[in-house]
């Protein structure tokens, strides 16, 4: 729902961050949100706290929060959206349901 045309990546940043934060696992989301994608798979706009950048329809960025737990793992799940004027459409449809693999 953040992500829309008009939208500051730093907001956008900001809720991804507060659901993680109320989730208890704050301190352990070190980095950006997400970022542009077009000519190179890391461009911008910086989806982060810091980040001048406004969102414009037509953008395509990643929405890619992660939470690292040290000794134990992570996990980061990444959508490619393009940004509308209303909001965003997702690129890439894949399950999002926890699958444990076995060494």
């Amino acid at each position: 729902r953040a992500v829309r045309a008009g939208a500051p990546a730093a907001e956008v940043d900001a809720a991804a961050r507060d659901i993680i934060v109320r989730a208890g696992y704050g301190d352990r989301f070190g980095h950006g949100t997400g970022h542009g994608v077009g000519l190179e798979i890391h461009e911008s706009p910086r989806l982060n706290k810091t980040s001048p950048a406004v969102l414009g329809a037509g953008m395509a960025v990643t929405v890619e929060p992660g939470i690292y737990l040290p000794g134990q793992g992570g996990v980061r799940i990444e959508d490619l959206v393009v940004v509308t004027e209303d909001g965003c459409g997702v690129l890439n449809r894949l399950p999002k349901e926890l699958q444990v693999i076995q060494a």
